[in-house]
């Protein structure tokens, strides 16, 4: 079963990167792998009745992300037809390539710890694709996008959902995780930004929004507030999570739905027809659905792996084998970059107790470093760079070829530098 099920994820993962090649959509070969998968799991085990609890589980774990991704794809689409968005954009007035590259990384860094690294791709993909008129320039920027969005998520408790997972299991507190991860994460993105800095020289070309234009255009009543609105349901979920201790997905759904009465009641005075357009049920309409399965497909792949434990067998395989912690939890930072980073994460968890290792470990502390930038290395690593690859129409070999190596420098000094002051200094 074993070996079936690793080919089956192995065919898959190998037809996705070749969707320029063979011209078959990745979504339409991600929900086949992740479906194949299970089928594999099932027919190898036995009785399919038996497996009922197991795959009921599984999905109850990908709905939160799916109804998460969607809660906040419909909140962007609200402030985009409102064009609340042009609020952010037309004060943005460098044409810099160098310029706006560091703006996007220190913005995407910070509001990532703030919100989460997800939320804040989907945020900063809708301003990229406002903003730029060049759709290579908007692959390279979303590049950089998701190597800061990672990287800033990794050293907040609320930032990465591995991150979170090790706070709420008592491996990591708040503040030590900050002080102790802070740097090594702004290294990792430092490192990847300087090499591309070299290269980004000259100015690129800005869509036609800017504030000339902007007064050309028919004003949208509401914008303002639909941007104050959507922005604070956004912020609004760690908070939300953190008092009530519920799933993030319950306050993204939460703040959808005052979004979408404050939507209504801004244009209360309008029938139907002329609603229509600014309304909520049109933002839905306009999500990128394709993205969404596509998540679905993955996470279902991922999911069957994990079920038949092949994951906590490769974990406990690293530690017979190589047998130095730093090195397995920067394996398993490599990992991460292929699979889904939360089932390493669990098994790593599973296979180390409280006991050993109390909370603060230096074992904890890598782990979350590893497990939030490892991500960044290749385009479906992360959650974030799976929403901007379907949201920027990124290739997986494109990304292969200019981001990655980026992304595994920085991902290699920052765990140096973790190293160095933990274990020498």
């Amino acid at each position: 079963m074993t070996t079936y099920l690793i080919s089956v994820f192995v065919f898959g993962y190998l037809l996705i990167t070749l969707e320029d090649v063979i011209r078959i959509n990745k979504t339409a070969v991600a929900l086949y792998t992740g479906i194949i998968s299970w089928v594999v799991y099932v027919v190898s085990r036995g009785n399919a009745e038996d497996f009922n609890t197991e795959l009921i589980f599984q999905l109850g774990s990908i709905s939160e992300i799916l109804f998460f991704l969607m809660g906040a794809m419909t909140i962007i689409e609200l402030i985009d037809i409102h064009r609340g968005f042009d609020v952010i954009t037309n004060r943005i007035k460098t044409t810099s390539r160098s310029k706006l590259m560091w703006m996007i990384a220190i913005i995407s860094f910070f509001l990532s710890a703030l919100l989460d690294n997800l939320t804040t791709s989907i945020v900063m993909i809708s301003l990229l694709r406002k903003m730029i008129d060049d759709k290579e320039d908007v692959k390279l920027y979303a590049g950089v996008l998701i190597i800061s969005a990672n990287a800033g998520g990794a050293w907040s408790p609320i930032g990465d959902i591995t991150t979170t997972m090790l706070w709420i299991g008592g491996q990591v507190s708040s503040n030590n995780i900050m002080k102790t991860l802070f740097i090594p994460s702004v290294i990792s993105v430092l490192v990847p930004l300087f090499i591309l800095n070299f290269s980004m020289k000259g100015d690129l070309k800005r869509v036609e929004n800017d504030e000339v234009n902007a007064k050309r255009k028919e004003k949208v009543k509401g914008s303002w507030r639909i941007l104050i609105g959507g922005l604070s349901a956004l912020i609004f979920v760690p908070i939300f999570k953190s008092v009530t201790h519920l799933p993030p997905y319950m306050g993204m759904l939460l703040g959808l739905s005052m979004v979408w009465i404050l939507s209504e009641l801004i244009h209360f005075r309008k029938d139907e027809e002329a609603k229509k357009p600014f309304s909520a049920v049109y933002a839905l309409s306009k999500i990128d659905s394709s993205s969404v399965l596509f998540f679905l497909g993955i996470l279902l792949a991922v999911g069957a792996l994990e079920q038949a434990n092949i994951l906590h067998g490769l974990a406990i395989w690293m530690n017979n084998t190589i047998g130095n912690l730093d090195l397995i939890v920067f394996c398993m930072g490599l990992f991460s970059s292929i699979v889904d980073n939360v089932p390493l994460v669990a098994a790593t968890m599973g296979m180390y107790s409280l006991e050993d290792f109390p909370m603060d470990s230096q074992l904890w502390e890598f782990t979350a470093y590893c497990a939030g930038t490892g991500g960044s290395i290749l385009i479906i690593g992360s959650a974030a760079g799976v929403a901007v690859m379907g949201m920027a129409r990124i290739s997986f070999f494109w990304y292969l070829k200019k981001i990655s190596w980026l992304a595994l420098i920085g991902y290699l000094a920052g765990a140096v530098y973790f190293i160095m002051v933990n274990n020498w200094l």
